[in-house]
């Protein structure tokens, strides 16, 4: 496999990374399995708690949210977790829309400057996934560790009911880690593009000038 064929192959996995990691991220903002909570005095009914509503959860599969009635009255730890996710998101579709027309694959910004160019856009879609998964991080790492504190907090009575990780949690830290790996990938895609050495085109131009003098003789004889 050439340099050419291997950048063309790590663009590719990265973009695929990519998507799957913005899908991730988004299931995350949505889904309302932040936090979880289940009480030994209602058995059958547990509590889930996400950034737009709060659910309650039957075990006979019965399942009722209730949004936030208001912005104001939120927490801060819940604003700011909305804020990041979704800065995340918008980061991370301007990275994958940034990317998209530097793929070697793509027919645009054709030629030497072009090139240039297309490695420039795969450049700045690569640090933008890396930035996107730092803020998807930064507020579902920071949810856990509330969850890790007012868990272990030995001033709370050990009958009251505790919060506990919820599946959405998972879900970023996967989809963080793959904005990341997405955003090296790219980057390193870059380091293996092998531009056309020099010598390489000159002795092309000489082997063209040379036919096409040879075919000028040939038309004069």
């Amino acid at each position: 496999m050439t340099c050419y064929q291997c950048a063309c192959a790590l663009e590719l996995l990265g973009m695929l990374v990519y998507v799957g990691a913005w899908l991730c991220a988004l299931v995350t903002t949505l889904l309302p399995q932040w936090l979880t909570m289940s009480t030994a005095l209602l058995p059958v009914e547990s509590y889930e708690m996400g950034l737009w509503e709060t659910c309650v959860v039957q075990d006979i599969g019965g399942m009722e949210c209730r949004p936030y009635d208001s912005l104001l009255g939120l927490s801060s730890d819940l604003k700011l977790a909305r804020i990041l996710m979704c800065t995340s998101l918008t980061v991370g579709m301007l990275g994958i829309l940034v990317a998209i027309p530097g793929l070697d694959l793509v027919y645009s910004c054709k030629g030497h400057s072009g090139n240039r160019t297309k490695r420039t856009l795969i450049i700045i879609g690569g640090l933008l996934g890396m930035v996107s998964g730092v803020l998807c991080l930064i507020p579902v790492s920071y949810m856990a560790h509330l969850a890790v504190v007012n868990f272990f907090d030995d001033k709370v009575p050990d009958v009251v009911p505790r919060w506990e990780f919820g599946e959405s949690l998972f879900c970023g830290w996967v989809g963080g880690f793959l904005f990341i790996v997405a955003g090296l990938i790219l980057v390193t895609s870059c380091l293996c593009y092998q531009v056309e050495p020099q010598h390489v085109v000159h002795r092309r131009h000489q082997v063209k000038n040379t036919d096409f003098n040879f075919r000028k003789h040939s038309e004069y004889v």
